[in-house]
């Protein structure tokens, strides 16, 4: 009897200690910048006006960035964006484990203002793989390589400077994803069914910039 009693109060220790993640961002007065990896303030990003606005070049190979940890498998993102002139776009990651022992990307969801565009990044050990991104070697780490699947370019008109909600939800090896109710697509892929670790927007939206809004990241029912 002891024993079984030391056992249940275990098993409630261990439940009692559990965290489930969440985010719920509307960068408001109570602002915490200590969820997001990048520092924030930055060069291009600032807090203005109950919103994330990042602007202008990076001065590297790449736009402006922001990370955002995670920490789950099923998890549901979504979140508002909206650009201030008419150009650029927005470049979307989600960075997860890769099966062997490290973290990389492993969905991209790149908003044109004329399209959407989705590339799936698994991993392999097999330096042949038809489909590995040649110009990258094997992670440091997990000795793997990136394979590269990139789907076809789909029209869409996100032309409008207006407020747009993303939304994600991965469930098991699927995502289902949308764009206002102007685009919606699902995928199933067996590199989705693994813990996500990074939320990353690249963003290159010329001087005025784009604003971010409204991140709320929650586990999927």
């Amino acid at each position: 009897m002891r024993t079984l009693l030391l056992l249940c109060a275990g098993l409630l220790a261990g439940c009692a200690s559990t965290e489930i993640f969440s985010v719920r961002e509307d960068f408001g007065p109570d602002f915490d910048a200590r969820k997001f990896i990048t520092p924030l303030p930055n060069k291009n990003t600032s807090i203005r006006d109950g919103v994330m606005w990042t602007r202008g070049s990076s001065g590297g190979k790449y736009p402006p960035m922001v990370y955002l940890s995670l920490d789950g498998k099923d998890l549901t993102i979504s979140f508002r964006y909206r650009h201030l002139e008419k150009a650029g776009m927005l470049w979307l990651f989600v960075d997860g484990d890769d099966g062997y022992g490290s973290v990389d990307h492993m969905l991209r969801v790149r908003l044109n203002r004329d399209s959407v565009v989705l590339e799936v990044d698994a991993h392999t050990l097999d330096s042949k793989h038809p489909l590995r991104q040649n110009t990258r070697e094997a992670d440091p780490v997990s000795k793997a390589y990136r394979t590269n699947e990139n789907l076809p370019a789909e029209k869409v008109d996100l032309s409008d400077n207006e407020w747009r909600t993303v939304k994600l939800v991965f469930k098991s090896d699927t995502v289902d994803m949308s764009v206002d109710g102007k685009w919606k697509h699902s995928l199933k892929r067996q590199n989705f069914d693994a813990p996500k670790r990074k939320l990353l927007w690249m963003q290159n939206g010329g001087e005025k910039g784009i604003e971010i809004d409204d991140v709320v990241i929650t586990p999927t029912p």
